[in-house]
């Protein structure tokens, strides 16, 4: 029965502690949930953003590893490709075709129907039937075409050029929502994919071969677990079809041989005829005649047949040697734009939340102490009525325990459901990845959970058990007032002395109460600081890709020239021609390794130039290309570990290895490259130096202009490909923009935690000096000096709050920058004054908003009850 009364006064006297501190209650469990909210919601986003590419390749049956070779791949090679254990393979054909209609340029591919890898994602329509059918991509959905309208290819190497429209689709080979890739036709960029039925084309060779392992497919793409099996995949692969190459280069060069040796017996046969007439006409003539008109005309002609079967020989003899191609997700630039990103997103998630969730849980331990430090006399009654340690406690823990499992609940939901999905829409603009229903990230959200109750439920712990230690009547009565001293600014006379009395009450009070003032500018400081990172991290990678293609790179389009660039006058008299050229320069370019020890960077960019001066015109470097060695961008140097005077290998296309000597470091924010001289160049790899690119500076162009002068360009034969950097720059203006909304997120969220992190800790400074400044009221203060009295300590926090937050958002910033960056991106630390003034007028706005509301609450105070509450 005792038991049960004292249970119920104990409930009794919970909720009326929530109904009396209410404002209290709320601002713990919003913090908790903000920080969860946070914690949970952002760092889901990356885990959620890699199951939605494995659920969509794994339902797809998305390739692992794609085989190409440069002579196409035979019926041999598919068999040799089924060798390897645990691989479905599927060989497909593809060409690329211009649309009669609209010249919009097309990667048209095979599709099988049977259990097929690179299923296609119908987003309307059905799959083809008949083979005169196609599926368009879903970006031509967008466009001007319909289902039902038929369309014409101008392509002699289908059987058919015209096909019905029967539905629209997502590829898993072409997972970018608008990048298609290059081709060698109309203006160089693809427009759109299609799929067709294999009985279309008419080549005999395949395109690709596609090999995937059902064993892989429920691994996260992005895992290093993953890359690391498809590379010993590879491996086996490499060593199936060693020395296929060699035997390919003898099947070309016998197919080509076959006419020839045909054309060769049939010549062979003439000149046997043509020399058995000389000698039979010799012999009729006794020796007066070796030949006629008639058999030197033909004559002739055999001597023009064979010189012709010769040249046919030698071409034959120098026929391109065949290369294998062992590509995997990886490689496919789309692809890997979306793990950048993606990791881009889990690194800053691994960061900013782990903060922003420690200020809440710091924020959270300090309001709950000072609520049972109030409460002491409540304490020792009860410790003098007979309650025991755990009877005395329990409403401390439930209370905190109540506040801390609503905000965790409403954190882990709103989180859970808000964010994730939120960050998967950004994507979904870039990426053809589907949604999928969220899932909730348990070892995340249990972390917040122990976070939370460690914060609410220790405080709980900590502070009612060093108050038990006490006497009851030691903690019946009021807890000593601090003893106060003489503060620094007292021993500076002449400025104390211009103080007023109201001002000196402020500072002694500071620094008196040393833990509420650090907890003060601490709880300040952390608002300012994350507001600050989020600014921090959309200036810093602002300026990241800004940088790159607008100071460091100065050049708009790269040519690729057939025949090693000695064929160029149609390409110079386009150019010339246009109204928008400025100026070319011819340099070398080549995809290379670099290797030191066991560091390597691979998808180097090597460009030679005979003209260093001008080189500098169109690529800014940080010093001038050395005579005997060459400049190295910094992150590759990073990566080797590697300082000027270094040697490093050179790993290039053919297996040919090259010492090369480091002779400066350049900086650059995206890709890696090595620049140096001709003379260099030829000098380490005995004169390799073709000039087969050209850098082209180009006035602004529209993209219509652009692909203008692509066309004109490939139509010329003497450029192979080409490329605009408007392409790349609007890639990583996309992937900036996609950015931005989280990092707005932050900043709301940063936002809002400030504003209550500094309610929270001026109501506690209120409440724990309520009898204090009843004091002052009665002594005759008016309300608004009362207010000023509290105002004036805050105003002071606030500054210094401010100046610590604004350091610690620059370490934070700089942080995650670090923890974001890449293999190839580099992300300089860049806040613009703009981050730096919102950061410190919001916390300003904030501390003001509080002062008014402070205001009004010390209007309504009971001086009489507060002066008599300890009695």
């Amino acid at each position: 029965m005792v038991i049960r009364m004292k249970n119920q006064l104990q409930f009794r006297l919970l909720g009326r502690k929530i109904r009396g501190s209410w404002g209290r209650f709320v601002a713990i469990a919003l913090i908790i949930m903000l920080g969860v909210l946070l914690f949970v919601g952002i760092k889901s986003s990356g885990p959620d953003l890699y199951r939605n590419a494995t659920i969509y390749l794994r339902e797809q049956k998305a390739s692992d590893v794609q085989l190409i070779s440069t002579s196409g791949l035979t019926s041999r090679d598919v068999t040799l490709a089924r060798q390897l254990s645990g691989a479905q393979v599927q060989a497909n054909k593809s060409i690329d075709a211009i649309a009669a209609q609209d010249n919009d340029t097309f990667k048209l591919i095979s599709y099988a129907k049977k259990d097929s890898l690179n299923q296609l994602y119908l987003t309307s329509g059905r799959l083809p039937k008949s083979d005169n059918e196609i599926v368009l991509d879903d970006l031509a959905r967008k466009t001007d075409y319909r289902i039902g309208e038929t369309i014409k290819f101008d392509q002699d190497q289908l059987n058919r050029q015209t096909y019905r429209i029967v539905g629209f689709a997502t590829s898993p080979l072409y997972i970018h929502t608008s990048s298609r890739g290059t081709t060698t036709i109309g203006d160089g960029t693809l427009d759109y994919f299609g799929y067709l039925p294999l009985a279309n084309f008419k080549a005999t060779v395949y395109s690709t071969i596609d090999l995937r392992f059902k064993a892989f497919q429920d691994r996260n793409s992005y895992s290093q677990a993953y890359q690391n099996k498809v590379d010993r995949k590879i491996k086996q692969l490499k060593t199936i079809f060693k020395g296929r190459a060699t035997a390919r280069d003898r099947e070309i060069r016998q197919q080509a041989l076959t006419p020839i040796e045909k054309q060769q017996a049939k010549l062979n046969q003439a000149k046997a005829q043509l020399a058995t007439a000389k000698q039979q006409l010799q012999t009729a003539s006794a020796g007066q005649l070796s030949t006629t008109p008639e058999l030197s005309a033909q004559e002739e002609q055999l001597t023009s047949a064979q010189t012709k079967l010769t040249t046919a020989k030698n071409k034959v003899a120098t026929l391109a040697k065949t290369t294998y191609y062992f590509n995997d997700r990886a490689d496919r630039p789309d692809f890997t734009s979306y793990g950048d990103l993606a990791d881009r997103i889990a690194a800053i998630a691994n960061v900013f939340p782990l903060i922003f969730f420690l200020i809440a849980v710091l924020i959270t331990f300090t309001t709950i102490t000072r609520m049972v430090e109030e409460e002491r006399t409540q304490v020792g009654i009860f410790k003098a009525l007979g309650y025991t340690r755990f009877e005395i406690s329990q409403d401390y823990y439930l209370y905190a325990l109540s506040a801390t499992v609503i905000g965790i609940v409403t954190g882990v939901v709103i989180g859970t459901n808000t964010l994730p999905a939120l960050v998967i829409s950004i994507m979904r603009d870039q990426y053809s990845f589907p949604p999928n229903p969220v899932s909730y990230d348990w070892p995340t959200i249990a972390i917040a959970i122990l976070l939370s109750l460690v914060a609410s439920l220790g405080a709980v712990l900590i502070v009612v058990n060093r108050e038990l230690l006490e006497k009851p009547a030691m903690l019946m009565q009021p807890r000593a007032p601090k003893a106060g001293k003489r503060i620094l600014l007292e021993r500076i006379t002449p400025l104390w002395r211009r103080l007023t009395f109201n001002q000196k009450v402020s500072y002694r009070n500071l620094f008196r109460f040393k833990s509420r003032m650090w907890m003060a500018i601490l709880g300040i400081a952390g608002g300012t600081g994350l507001i600050l990172t989020g600014f921090g991290i959309r200036d810093s990678i602002d300026y990241s890709g800004q940088t790159q293609f607008n100071q460091i790179i100065n050049y708009q389009a790269v040519l690729t020239l057939n025949r090693q660039g000695k064929q160029t006058t149609r390409t110079a008299a386009i150019l010339n021609a246009n109204q928008k050229y400025r100026a070319h320069l011819p340099v070398y370019l080549e995809m290379v390794k670099l290797q030191k020890k066991h560091q390597s960077v691979d998808s180097v960019s090597l460009y030679a130039t005979s003209q260093p001066k001008v080189f500098r015109r169109y690529v800014k470097l940080s010093e001038a290309l050395p005579q005997n060695g060459a400049l190295l961008t910094r992150k590759a140097a990073q990566l080797l570990k590697v300082k000027v005077g270094d040697h490093v290998t050179l790993h290039d296309a053919d297996n040919h290895d090259y010492q090369i000597k480091v002779g400066g470091i350049t900086e650059n924010y995206a890709g890696h490259f090595i620049y140096m001289t001709k003379a260099y160049l030829n000098r380490v790899t005995s004169n390799r130096y073709q000039p087969s690119t050209w850098l082209v500076k180009l006035k602004s162009q529209s993209q219509a202009q652009e692909e203008k002068l692509a066309g004109q360009l490939l139509k010329t034969g003497e450029v192979v490909n080409n490329s605009y950097l408007s392409t790349q720059i609007d890639a990583v203006d996309k992937q900036t923009a996609s950015l931005r909304p989280i990092v707005l997120i932050f900043i709301l969220l940063s936002g809002l935690l400030s504003f209550i992190v500094l309610y929270n800790l001026t109501n506690i400074n209120v409440s724990e000096r309520i009898r204090e400044l009843s004091t002052i009221k009665v002594l005759g203060f008016f309300d608004r000096e009362v207010t000023m009295y509290i105002v004036r300590e805050n105003v002071i926090l606030t500054l210094f709050g401010i100046i610590v937050g604004l350091g610690f958002g620059n370490l934070l910033t700089w942080f995650i920058l670090h923890q974001a960056e890449t293999d190839a991106l580099i992300f300089p630390l860049i806040i613009s004054p703009a981050g730096y003034l919102t950061a410190i007028v919001m916390t300003i706005v904030f501390t003001i908003v509080v002062m008014i509301v402070t205001h009004f609450k010390l209007k309504r105070v009971d001086m009489i009850e507060a002066l008599k509450a300890n009695e």
